[in-house]
């Protein structure tokens, strides 16, 4: 293949794209793109999936089910990296993530056409999850494969800047979704798109899949890959090499504890947890919330390109290491922003009327509950729970031992109740409605005035929030190929990619809701995002060796 890669490893001088680097760099994106879109289909649709498939069970049992199946899709990437890595670094990258892509593909497919609980009973919730459990691994296998091939096309000196196109795949596929199915709804109604119209998303990327699979035909293996394999040394235990050698499993972890933990959180605090803060603790309406948020998106995506880049000019390491430590530095003022910008009234309420719960700290969990499958019970994690969930500031005052739990609003003290009594559901009814009225009353508002919403000053909160991730997501693909030689390059990159994303990041939602919960302050769940970003930059800063000027088709 012609490229203007460097031959042998010699560096070769920054030149304009060539048109077959152009298609490299398109087809590695666009399929990327389209298995993104297909893995967040199934978030967006959540509601209207629990209904169709876990519709033998009560609301909340369905709502158990399905975070049970949306987490199966994060929790085996890890799992997909390692099965996939090893392939694409026996028998190549073209052909591994062309078989990543037709999993992904034809899994949402025929989610499209899987028969409902009400057709064919349980078996549908179980070749859902079959199905899913596909995705995820489908995705455990693209990342690497996608961003293994594209570095090993790019010239030396350019390699930050090929591949930031592919960091780009994971906002564009979520906005491609989230497009797909507002367009699907409001041409067809909410009635009609409840009862079969959600199918129409998971069937439009079989077209998707088509126009991936025919474009990444037309391209050949890198060509650091073929010089490996015409020189006789493609690896014949890529998983031993890579984790059962301490020379190389250093690199794995500090790749895991130095750059990607950290990397993951920033991502999933700027693209998730702002839109779950906004909604939850900010009282903003959800279709609002997901405007302001997608504006911010599109603002921010321009500069994954900008700082990958940058990276190939100054270095990864020091945009990286300079995400962590200014997103750690400065989430705390920005998420008051936030409220402030978002729901004054709120803001003043927390201050004229603050809340406290009087417990048994011995009978209060940290409810961490990541799946949906774990209760907590007492009087102190029923109170807290509720305030929490409806995104209520207040204060801890420890009560007697084995007392209940009261909380106290104003100048209102309602009393908490014990789930695992006979007549919790009852008691639950009565402590919701005593504690709407008391909040209420005190001027906590329900829901965000409109009218009230900054909405500029947000965006540009928000835009600021992305722009972190760019910073420590842009050049992140580069470094990670060229921390590592090439006959492991695929499987040992991989593994840290998805278990910083998939595990770090996936759980940051649920940790950061436990710690709200535990503490009582709305912004104490940026604790878990800072923690880690500010240990990754720890480690980066002391281990991680800058890569930029590194031969990728060195053999050591």
């Amino acid at each position: 293949m012609a490229t203007n890669s460097p031959a042998l490893g010699k560096p070769a001088e920054a030149a304009p794209m060539t048109k077959e680097e152009k298609r490299v760099v398109f087809a590695s994106s666009l399929g990327t793109i389209f298995e993104w879109y297909d893995f967040y289909l199934f978030g967006a649709m959540s509601a209207i999936i629990a209904r169709n498939f876990f519709s033998g069970l009560d609301e909340s049992t369905r709502i158990i089910f399905v975070l049970l199946a949306f987490a199966a899709g994060f929790a085996v990437r890890p799992f997909g990296a390692i099965v996939f890595g090893r392939l694409g670094d026996l028998v190549g990258r073209k052909y591994t993530f062309l078989v990543t892509i037709l999993i992904m593909g034809v899994a949402t497919f025929i989610t499209g056409i899987l028969p409902t609980y009400a057709s064919i009973g349980v078996a549908a919730p179980i070749m859902l999850i079959g199905l899913r459990l596909l995705q995820g691994l489908a995705l455990g296998g693209e990342y690497g494969g996608a961003a293994t091939y594209v570095a090993e096309h790019a010239p030396h000196g350019r390699r930050g800047f090929y591949t930031s196109w592919i960091q780009t795949t994971a906002t564009v596929g979520l906005m491609l979704a989230l497009i797909v199915i507002l367009a699907t709804r409001t041409s067809l109604g909410e009635k009609d798109f409840a009862e079969w119209g959600w199918r129409i998303p998971y069937l439009v990327s079989i077209v998707l899949l088509g126009i991936s699979v025919w474009i990444r035909l037309q391209l050949n293996e890198s060509p650091a890959f073929t010089k490996m394999k015409s020189e006789g040394k493609v690896s014949k235990a890529p998983l031993t090499e890579s984790f059962g050698q301490w020379s190389n499993m250093k690199i794995v972890l500090l790749a895991l504890f130095g750059l990607t933990m950290g990397q993951a959180v920033v991502w999933y605090t700027g693209q998730f947890y702002t839109l779950f803060f906004l909604e939850r603790m900010a009282k903003v309406d959800g279709a609002t919330a997901n405007i302001l948020v997608a504006l911010s998106l599109i603002l921010g995506t321009p500069f994954f390109v900008l700082f990958g880049w940058l990276s190939d000019k100054i270095g990864r390491k020091p945009i990286i290491m300079a995400g962590l430590i200014i997103a750690a530095l400065t989430y705390f003022p920005l998420f008051k922003g936030l409220v402030h910008f978002a729901n004054p009234a709120l803001e003043s309420a927390q201050m004229k009327s603050p809340i406290k719960v009087t417990a048994d700290p011995a009978l209060c969990s940290f409810q961490f509950n990541p799946t949906g499958t774990a209760k907590f019970t007492t009087p102190c994690d029923v109170a807290k729970a509720y305030l929490a969930t409806n995104g209520l500031n207040y204060n801890n005052a420890a009560g007697a031992a084995g007392s209940g739990a009261e909380v106290t609003v104003g100048d209102k003290t309602i009393k908490a109740y014990d789930g695992k009594v006979a007549n919790a559901k009852e008691e639950a009814a009565r402590f919701k409605k005593e504690m709407d009225e008391a909040v209420k009353a005190a001027g906590y508002p329900a829901k965000a005035d409109p009218a009230a919403i900054n909405k500029p000053a947000i965006v540009a909160l928000l835009t600021l929030m992305v722009i972190y991730v760019t910073m420590v997501y842009g050049p992140i693909a580069a470094m990670l190929v060229e921390l590592f030689p090439t006959r492991i390059r695929y499987t040992s990159m991989s593994l840290p990619y998805h278990i910083g994303n998939g595990w770090f990041g996936g759980f940051l939602p649920a940790t950061a809701f436990a710690i709200v919960a535990s503490q009582g302050d709305i912004f104490s769940g940026l604790w878990y995002p800072i923690v880690i970003a500010l240990v990754c930059f720890a480690i980066g800063m002391l281990f991680v060796r800058e890569t930029k000027d590194r031969d990728i088709y060195a053999d050591d």
